[in-house]
């Protein structure tokens, strides 16, 4: 609930023309208590007033609750981009089959992608496929297979999909040295950032034209618990 506040308090003042949306590995990018991740953040984003409203170990249920309770209300950014789902993924495979989690992952963020085009109908909404994990290798399928639902709820137009995978990992799922943090193998390291950026920057471009010389979205925040 303080992260939540702090949110509000960060979308109430406006200037917000890309909006980033997710769990950890979309908040860790734009805050302050990961330096050298928000300096990679300001490197290729700055000028085109985009703001950070990631959230860890959110799933998609978390994101919607806080889309629903006012996060977007008022904001109208020209973009925003959606990266969500692996925490609903998680690291096992239940014994029974994943076409539950499969058909549970695709409903939650159909459901987010409603409350954003209803809270932000102009904007162009960029579903990021979610990211390869390698601390267990047999999720893999189950990411697949939510990433090639994603990619039939694009219509090129309003809602686009990115998928960088391959970027990041080889055919098989297995990470390029350096993506992703060692120790955990699912949040991304300076590198597998610049492998989204790289992705999103032509999308940026295209829509919004080239970065400006000032910026003007709100200043990133960090983790509000850490100041008490």
């Amino acid at each position: 609930m303080l992260a939540h506040a702090q949110l509000l308090d960060k979308a109430r003042k406006g200037g917000i023309d890309i909006y980033f949306e997710g769990d950890s590995i979309t908040r860790r990018w734009g805050a302050t208590d990961y330096p050298e991740l928000l300096a990679n953040w300001n490197k290729n984003f700055f000028g085109w007033n985009a703001a950070d409203f990631g959230w860890g170990a959110d799933q998609t249920q978390n994101i919607l609750w806080r889309l629903k309770h006012g996060e977007l209300d008022g904001v109208y950014p020209k973009i925003i981009v959606l990266l969500a789902g692996t925490n609903n993924v998680g690291n096992t495979v239940p014994p029974e089959g994943d076409e539950g989690k499969v058909a549970d992952v695709t409903r939650g963020i159909q459901a987010i992608l409603h409350v954003m085009q209803a809270k932000a109908p102009d904007a162009t909404v960029v579903v990021t496929g979610i990211f390869p994990r390698n601390d267990n290798m047999a999720v893999l399928p189950t990411i697949g297979r939510i990433n090639a639902n994603l990619a039939r709820l694009a219509d090129g137009k309003k809602i686009r999909y990115l998928n960088v995978n391959g970027k990041l990992a080889d055919q098989d799922g297995r990470l390029f040295d350096g993506m992703m943090n060692d120790g955990d193998r699912l949040h991304p390291t300076v590198k597998g950032y610049q492998a989204w950026a790289d992705g999103l920057k032509p999308i940026f471009s295209e829509l919004l034209g080239p970065p400006a010389k000032e910026d003007h979205a709100p200043p990133p925040t960090g983790d509000p618990s850490a100041r008490r």
